[in-house]
């Protein structure tokens, strides 16, 4: 029993021993057992589930899940996780012209807790002035309750000494500043959600423009390329061309007439 509670305790405690039911078998065993037999709540699972597989020996109805309206029927609803008790509020909303009751964690105040609650409990009222004077009277206290250790111890031992009467008053004080605290741990974690979002979206952005840079880049280098082969293949052609030219005016024309046939025609007259 001792290891179970100190399990409970544990910032970082195991999963209970029974997620080891939620199988995806035991989930459609489930569902075929409340499809069977949805008006007996006792009714036997082995008999109805006699053409199935595998069948545990336990219930099946303890993968169930737990009943939202149990916890809200009570005038201060509560439930308890590791060992943690947290309260919750009623919210109801209308979906699809039903009325549906959600469960939403609601962080008891210092004043539901039994402490003595020194700001305001309003949220939307401005703390920073109480705050301001709870941390002036911490202060001042812990400079009467170093005085007061120089004092001598009272008379009576009925009375109580003064540092002790400082001590319990800097727990006070103590408890409102750490409470206030808490309750500003949303907005932090707005605060904190905004700007890592803010970030995410520079640098994606930044991401971005370098990517259309490079991608400029090589369109420019792109349209370099094609320009030269252009280039290149308009000289290449004319340089072709005057080549064939030139090799057809080096070659004798076949009408043409030389000095040596008017010799033989001359010979051929004789």
């Amino acid at each position: 029993m001792d290891e179970d509670n100190a399990e409970l305790r544990n910032p970082f405690p195991s999963p209970p021993s029974h997620y080891a039911k939620y199988t995806t078998h035991n989930l459609n065993l489930l569902s075929l057992l409340k499809e069977r037999a949805s008006d007996d709540p006792n009714a036997n699972q082995y008999e109805i589930l006699k053409d199935q597989v595998d069948v545990p020996d336990w219930p099946l109805v303890q993968l169930e899940k737990p009943r939202v309206d149990w916890i809200l029927e009570e005038p201060d609803a509560y439930y308890d996780v590791f060992g943690d008790r947290w309260f919750v509020r009623k919210t109801a909303t209308l979906s699809r012209m039903a009325s549906h009751t959600k469960v939403k964690e609601k962080i008891p105040s210092l004043a539901e807790l039994g402490g003595n609650q020194l700001y305001p409990a309003d949220p939307t009222i401005d703390r920073r002035p109480a705050l301001r004077s709870i941390l002036r009277s911490l202060l001042v206290t812990y400079s009467s309750l170093t005085g007061s250790l120089l004092s001598p111890p009272p008379l009576s031992p009925e009375v109580p000494p003064d540092w002790q009467r400082h001590v319990e008053w800097i727990n006070v004080l103590s408890q409102n500043l750490m409470a206030a605290a808490n309750d500003l741990r949303p907005v932090q974690a707005r605060g904190n959600l905004e700007m890592m979002m803010k970030r995410q979206l520079d640098l994606r952005r930044e991401e971005t423009k370098k990517l259309h840079e490079k991608c400029d880049g090589l369109s420019a280098k792109l349209s370099e390329l094609r320009t030269s082969v252009q280039k290149m293949l308009t000289e290449g052609h004319i340089n072709k061309k005057s080549a064939q030219e030139t090799e057809v005016s080096s070659q004798p024309s076949s009408s043409q007439i030389t000095e040596i046939d008017v010799l033989d025609w001359a010979e051929q007259v004789r």
